[in-house]
């Protein structure tokens, strides 16, 4: 395509002449155009699910904020493998987004039981999240990251098809999950505080104190 374009300007067409691709390269444009609405369709159904699950607006962002961390390395290690971002490589960023969410959501949901259950503090609560909830969170990202390698460094017939996948997963994996153990909790306090001080509806339902009725 990029040779096509080049000798279209190259040779100077007149106005009146118009040139589009078809077969495959239509396709492979199509898919180009619909890249930012499936990423964005995919984190604004993680929202709902998330937002339903914890009866929060606020809470899900919380987990949520552990994506751009994912793309990042993603993108990272198929530069850094010379890879182009591909239609495969696109689906392994949305797999990513039902992965690395998950180190969020151990700790966010342990941390408000332990609020909504046993009173802690914010700050208590999401801190005893991090000490009991870091042996499964890297187990689980083991699982993934070994998982996914040896789509990245198999070869043989239609490994040029799946090394995008598994580089990827694996570099989406790695980034989140050394930065994510650190920035969740720090979002989760932030938005705590935002949620109990600034009057906006982001609060959580189940966080406000009971009002008891004395009956006659």
């Amino acid at each position: 395509m990029d040779s096509i374009n080049k000798a279209k300007e190259e040779i100077g067409m007149p106005a009146s002449i118009q040139a589009t691709f078809q077969g495959t390269a239509a396709a492979f444009l199509n898919s180009l155009a619909n890249e930012p609405i499936l990423i964005l369709a995919a984190i604004v159904t993680v929202y709902i699910v998330l937002g339903v699950l914890y009866e929060s607006y606020i809470h899900p962002i919380t987990i949520i904020s552990t994506l751009p961390s994912a793309g990042v390395g993603a993108i990272l290690a198929l530069m850094l493998f010379h890879t182009e971002f591909s239609v495969i490589a696109l689906i392994g960023i949305i797999l990513l987004i039902g992965i690395v969410k998950k180190n969020a959501i151990m700790m966010i949901d342990f941390a408000l039981e332990a609020e909504r259950k046993e009173g802690k503090a914010p700050l208590d609560a999401i801190y005893e999240a991090c000490l009991l909830r870091f042996r499964p969170i890297m187990m689980t990202t083991m699982a993934a990251l070994l998982g996914g390698l040896p789509l990245a460094l198999g070869s043989g017939v239609g490994s040029e098809l799946r090394r995008p996948l598994g580089i990827t997963i694996v570099g989406g994996l790695i980034l989140s999950q050394i930065l994510t153990l650190y920035t969740t909790p720090v979002v989760y306090l932030a938005f705590d505080w935002l949620s109990r001080h600034l009057p906006l509806g982001f609060g959580n339902p189940m966080d406000e104190p009971a009002v008891e009725h004395s009956g006659d």
